[in-house]
């Protein structure tokens, strides 16, 4: 008799975790969920404590089957779903399945967890296993819930009443109100003109510094103190009188700033850090994201490159924080190592905190070391969580920014160079976030050498 059934979401990930396991388990997909609610009215029952009616969904009968067949040969279940509500869910419709048919009776039945597809996260998981949590089971049965009401409810309302093929759903239509609503407003706004002015100077070096009018007449500018195209060639004009050629440096200010590093990857952040640096699109993403966390073999047999890749956890495991900094004192030294590790706090309330940001399973991995047993995009994207990962638990960037204020006649006029040098890279060293405005930024701008009194 065999030690277990393991049964998993992908079929992708079998194999993999088999062999981890040995020849006394045998892992089996569910190939997503088994179970679904009843494509008809009634299916959830608001007046009987939202009691819900689920069938097996066919597709998917003989991996239930396969599953059930298994079990009969073996002394323990292993409920081994992804790690989030979803996952549950499975491993809970997967359970009640075989309770029905009288399977469970004499079996262990355990909820096994990880978040990354290594032999020690398999391990470790089956060594300690928990139960099955009814919170989680809950949750993901409420999401449902009010996904069959709002939609089969009001998609046939909007059949009737506005187009056939139209639908309605528990986020589309929100999301769809809010796009609405920010539509509205942007065609409701009235633009309103104004100007700025900026100055070009160069020093005796044959340095080019460029500024802006800061204060005019006397007077901070506002965004629409010079509201037309006449009042700016006005100010040109009476600037132009009163610099007679030159502007003169009243002040010059200095300070280091840091920059601290970004969080590791979540889901959100992956999808638009990939959107903005690699041109992907969400579900691309999440495809490729998919089978670096199922396993690739790199040349010793498939193994996951990445953590569970559907997570809004900034969180870092003990074991993966002093893998990482181990790393950076190698390859870059004590300088760019903090004294302790980065520590960033989740911004969703409703964060899995047992949940994992994502990282690479094992730092080590340098994705050029692994550039030839990956596809294109697989290598793009896990470079990019390669790199953010690392950055996260390095030292923060440092600046020397300065800032010039330069006189056109008197103090009556004023303009303000503004730059920054970068004077210590840490973190930038191996990654930069990238920016949906990337002219929108003064790190890089530079200013020549000025002391007061330089005209």
């Amino acid at each position: 008799m065999m030690s277990g059934v393991v049964v998993v979401e992908s079929p992708a990930k079998c194999k993999t975790i088999n062999k981890y396991l040995g020849k006394d388990y045998r892992v089996l997909a569910s190939y997503g969920h088994v179970r679904d609610l009843l494509p008809k009215k009634g299916a959830v029952d608001p007046e009987h404590g939202f009691a819900m009616k689920y069938e097996v969904i066919e597709k998917n009968i003989r991996h239930v089957e396969a599953i059930a067949k298994a079990l009969k040969k073996a002394d323990t279940l292993y409920l081994a779903t992804d790690p989030d509500r979803e996952g549950e869910a499975i491993s809970w419709h997967v359970h009640e399945l075989l309770k029905e048919r009288g399977l469970l009776e004499g079996k262990t039945v355990r909820r096994v967890v990880f978040h990354e597809i290594t032999k020690r996260a398999i391990t470790e998981a089956i060594e300690h296993p928990r139960s099955l949590s009814s919170e989680l089971v809950d949750a993901q049965q409420a999401r449902r819930a009010l996904d069959y009401l709002v939609g089969f409810n009001l998609s046939p309302l909007l059949w009737k009443k506005v187009r056939r093929g139209l639908s309605a759903g528990r986020v589309q239509s929100p999301a769809l109100r809010m796009i609405a609503e920010r539509e509205l407003e942007i065609k409701a706004f009235k633009p309103r003109e104004y100007w700025t002015l900026q100055a070009e100077a160069v020093n005796a070096d044959k340095a080019v510094i460029e500024a802006r009018l800061r204060i005019y007449d006397g007077k901070k500018l506002e965004q629409f103190s010079i509201a037309d195209e006449q009042a700016a060639h006005a100010a040109h004009d009476a600037l132009t009188r009163a610099a007679a050629g030159q502007l003169q440096v009243l002040t010059v200010s200095k300070k280091k700033r840091q920059r601290k590093p970004s969080p590791p990857f979540i889901t959100s952040t992956l999808q638009q850090e990939a959107s903005r640096k690699l041109g992907f699109g969400a579900s691309r993403t999440m495809r490729i994201a998919q089978q670096l966390y199922e396993g690739i073999d790199t040349g010793q047999g498939a193994e996951g490159l990445i953590t569970y890749m559907r997570t809004d956890s900034v969180n870092l495991s003990q074991e993966a924080l002093e893998d990482i900094r181990s790393y950076i004192l190698r390859h870059y030294g004590e300088q760019n190592l903090p004294d302790s590790a980065n520590v960033f706090k989740t911004k969703s309330k409703n964060a899995q905190e047992a949940h994992e940001a994502i990282r690479p399973t094992q730092v080590a991995k340098e994705p050029k070391a692994i550039k030839s047993f990956l596809t294109d995009e697989q290598f793009k994207l896990y470079d990019l969580i390669w790199k953010r990962a690392l950055a996260c638990q390095m030292v923060p960037a440092i600046y020397n920014t300065v800032t010039a204020d330069l006189i056109a006649g008197s103090e009556m006029h004023q303009f303000r160079a503004t730059g920054s040098t970068l004077v210590e890279p840490g973190f930038l060293s191996v990654y930069q976030e990238g920016t949906d405005e990337p002219d929108s930024s003064n790190d890089e701008r530079l200013l020549p050498p000025m002391k007061k009194g330089e005209s």
